[in-house]
């Protein structure tokens, strides 16, 4: 319980007053003669709780200083929640270079894991999914619902488009997803490890066509440095690794995040990559507007009702019960 006018409080200060009046200031007279309804003996003990008046007084004049103070109760309505959602779209090279292990257990199953992660956390955007190697493909489109992206995310894998990078397509497709979109913020997140070489869409091209519907184009380069063991098979069929080169086109994927209003990211590890996930969610926050509605009970009547009470039992005993026959 609160209290909507507190400063009224301070009028309990007379109550010390009224008490020092009441025994310094006036005579308590009894009377000699009993009222008739009552037998004399019963005076006495008329005279010990004739105190009783003064202090119903007391009381009423309480009740009456909590009643100006107006008690309250509250209690909250649920939360409604105004929310400036983001759309997202995410591009995933799914080309055979994906499998190369330089992250664990490959490039294509820590992409996804961490993708997972970033998802989880997105709770109030809108997500989709698309995938490319030679050409591209959606895997999703944009939802709410992020357990069927997740489940779909999961599935996703290499050998199921034919295999090269084509970065612009998968690009086109995303700007094609977002561009009819009425979100306040739209963005593309882009992962790679290779060289667009395939598609009929070059990346540049495709990135001036997100800058016109204002979709920024994060692009991460997934690899590291120099080589990386990549699975293979030899002649008599047993499982080796390869060296293969990481030839990521970071000038390109710069000029993409550049043109759109983004940043270009090197993963060069997975714990670099999760990072980059965490820097891209810092820079593209959701706006969340919380509103909550207050029920507000008055409780100022009952003490009111009860003060109103001790004034007419005051007033009862007052002319009944301790009648004073002047």
């Amino acid at each position: 319980m609160n209290f909507l006018n507190p400063f009224y409080f301070w009028l309990l200060l007379i109550i010390p007053i009224v008490i020092v009046f009441y025994f310094y200031k006036n005579k308590i007279q009894y009377s000699r003669i009993p009222f008739s309804l009552f037998d004399s003996d019963l005076s006495s003990l008329k005279s010990s709780f004739f105190i009783s008046l003064f202090i119903l007084r007391i009381i009423a004049i309480v009740l009456i200083i909590i009643a100006l103070a107006r008690p309250q109760t509250q209690s909250v309505s649920e939360d409604s929640l105004k929310r400036e959602g983001i759309d997202i779209m995410i591009a995933m090279d799914v080309s055979s270079s994906m499998l190369a292990e330089d992250f664990q257990p490959n490039r294509l199953d820590a992409a996804k894991e961490l993708a997972v992660d970033f998802i989880k956390r997105r709770k109030n955007d809108r997500i989709g999914l698309v995938t490319y190697a030679s050409e591209s493909f959606t895997q999703c489109p944009l939802t709410t619902d992020h357990d069927i992206l997740i489940n779909m995310m999961k599935g996703v894998k290499t050998g199921l488009l034919t295999d090269g990078t084509a970065i612009g397509l998968g690009i086109g497709n995303c700007v094609n997803r977002l561009k009819d979109s009425k979100a306040k913020s739209k963005i593309i997140i882009l992962l790679t490890d290779g060289e667009n070489n395939s598609g009929v869409i070059d990346p540049i091209t495709a990135a001036d066509m997100a800058r016109e519907f204002n979709i920024k184009t994060y692009t991460i380069g997934v690899g590291s440095y120099g080589t990386a063991p990549y699975p293979g098979k030899d002649i008599f069929g047993r499982s080796v690794y390869y060296d293969v080169p990481s030839n990521i086109d970071e000038n390109m994927l710069q000029v993409v995040a550049d043109t759109t209003g983004a940043v270009y990211f090197r993963a060069d590890k997975k714990s670099e990559l999760a990072r980059v996930y965490n820097e891209i969610e810092r820079l593209e926050k959701t706006e969340i507007e919380e509103i909550k509605f207050y029920n507000v009970t008055e409780h100022y009547f009952i003490f009111c009702l009860f003060a109103f009470l001790c004034f007419l039992l005051e007033m009862i005993l007052d002319y009944t019960v301790f009648k004073r026959i002047v």
